[in-house]
């Protein structure tokens, strides 16, 4: 097969190739396979068959043709992902013009966009698109070969087709409460390699709360010495050294995954007032806070301090987080008065723009004078969303009743609340962005988050009962559109994936509303 430069320019725009082939190719009859029968999550915009298969072999190696960035960083994460994949070393070499192997073209930039087309053949699987698009493509790959990998004899063959994809939605996240429980680095890291598997493009950290202070700032050193040692229940709680968070932030970067930090204000703020009793309006130190009620804690907004405090906070964490989004919460403050409330949120969209990010918050923040190029996070009042909208800001849906992982899936879950609703699988996953709110439109929602508020479990195995199967379905609620989307297809396809998130130790909810793969599921 021949791939000169000269066909490679003809693509529209900057993308990367790849082409996976024998070495020594062989003439042996190739198995029949369907990949249109493969259970992809989310669902690709289109699957082409061509009824073989392409076989996986120890000597395969990437060519490439990049500029340093993104490119290089995509060539570094498939080469180590294909290791644990597959068990095979992948040999890196540059491009030649007839290659044999795995070969990555670049060319320029990255232009930031998922869409990607995969053509499978015998000898060969070429990817088209940029280095976001390249890596989205290979967590497609990555998923087949791990379903494949169930069967004896499919375990070392790929279907042959074509695969043409785009997401619905530019924004696809889901968030980690890390406040009322801490989470270690190492867990944050696992549950990042599951997003990115189910494309995932943005994660989402709630770093303080009312129960614990979650991030090192250096000139307020007392937020974690003193706000970030317990948790809710009274635990040991735990933070982030700024060098931790870089270590996550740019962990999620190697997997193409933007990181959002929150910090909760001027409610759900008791941990900071309980470390600098400055902050309160009367000057009095608060007890930390171990319990799970809401809405009783928040900044003194008439002093000044408040502020110089908010920009030491939005500064230092803006300083070390590249990707382009500050939350800052506004949730739930209850006894902040509505004038002062107004104020804070003004004053605090002020002080995240002139760090250089664009203000993001709960949807109640939409009451301020936020700018055009805010984010309003809807959770709870369609009318915020939609005064939002009004005010020039994109919306991310993350309503309660529908996308909160917090949820029991019914009165016998063992972990979660259920204060919003019950949210079995099927209720996960049977809903339209799009349509959900009336009076919002497509072009103004930005994408859907899935939110894990971690009151009832501790740690990253409790969290997975509530994560799983339930963020497959929020994935492709966020890639696929509702038109091509169908529980009875998408249940089908889930049953299939029980089998390897089993072979990965993911403790997911084993819903009654899946016909499960018995074989798998057979303790």
């Amino acid at each position: 097969m021949q791939m000169t430069r000269i066909k490679l320019s003809l693509v529209f725009f900057s993308f990367i190739l790849i082409s996976i082939g024998l070495v020594s190719c062989g003439q042996e009859e190739r198995p029949k396979a369907s990949l249109s029968d493969v259970p992809i999550i989310p669902k690709p915009s289109s699957v082409e068959d061509h009824g073989s298969s392409f076989l996986i072999k120890p000597d395969l190696t990437l060519y490439h043709l990049y500029e340093p960035g993104a490119c290089k960083k995509a060539c570094d994460f498939v080469k180590e992902e294909w290791k644990l994949l597959t068990g095979y070393d992948l040999k890196v070499e540059p491009l030649m013009d007839a290659p044999e192997g795995i070969v990555l073209f670049a060319k320029g930039d990255d232009d930031k966009t998922d869409n990607y087309k995969m053509i499978i053949g015998e000898d060969v699987i070429q990817i088209e698109g940029g280095a976001t698009s390249f890596v989205r493509a290979f967590q497609t790959l990555k998923q087949i070969i791990l379903l494949q990998q169930q069967n004896e004899a499919t375990r070392n063959y790929i279907p042959t087709g074509v695969i043409v994809d785009e997401p619905n939605f530019e924004y696809r996240g889901t968030m980690l409460d890390v406040s009322r429980h801490f989470f270690t680095v190492e867990e944050v890291k696992e549950h990042i390699d599951m997003i990115a598997l189910y494309k995932f493009n943005y994660l989402h950290l709630h770093l303080s709360d009312d129960q614990g202070w979650r991030i090192e700032i250096k000139s307020w050193p007392n937020l974690t010495k003193h706000g970030g040692s317990t948790e809710v229940g009274g635990g040991v709680g735990g933070f982030f050294t700024q060098e931790d968070y870089k270590e996550i932030v740019q962990y999620a970067a190697d997997r193409f995954i933007t990181i959002v930090p929150e910090i909760d204000m001027p409610g759900h703020t008791n941990a900071a007032l309980a470390s600098y009793p400055e902050l309160n309006c009367d000057g009095k130190e608060r007890e930390l806070y171990t319990g799970i009620e809401v809405g009783f804690s928040t900044l003194c907004v008439d002093k000044e301090l408040t502020y110089k405090f908010l920009d030491d906070v939005i500064g230092e964490i803006s300083a070390i987080t590249p990707g382009p989004y500050f939350h800052l919460g506004g949730d739930e403050s209850h006894v902040t008065p509505e004038d002062e409330y107004l104020v804070f949120i003004n004053k605090a969209v002020e002080i995240i723009q002139k760090h250089g990010k664009t203000p993001m918050g709960w949807d109640e923040f939409t009451a301020g004078d936020i700018p055009v190029n805010s984010v309003a996070q809807h959770w709870h009042t369609p009318e915020n969303a939609t005064r939002g909208q009004a005010k020039g800001a994109k919306v991310v849906m993350s309503p309660a009743k529908r996308a909160y992982l917090d949820m029991q899936y019914d009165s016998t879950s063992t972990y979660g609340l259920h204060w919003a609703a019950y949210i079995d699988v099927k209720n996960g996953y049977d809903w339209d962005p799009e349509n959900y709110i009336e009076g919002l439109n497509k072009e103004n929602i930005l994408g859907i988050e899935a939110p894990l508020w971690t009151e009832t479990v501790s740690n990253l195995n409790e969290a997975e009962y509530l994560l799983y199967p339930r963020l497959l379905g929020y994935a492709e609620v966020g890639w696929t559109p509702s038109a091509d989307r169908s529980w009875e297809d998408y249940s089908k396809r889930l049953a299939k994936h029980s089998s390897y998130l089993q072979k990965m130790g993911v403790e997911f909810y084993e819903s009654p509303l899946v016909d499960w793969e018995t074989d798998v599921m057979a303790k």
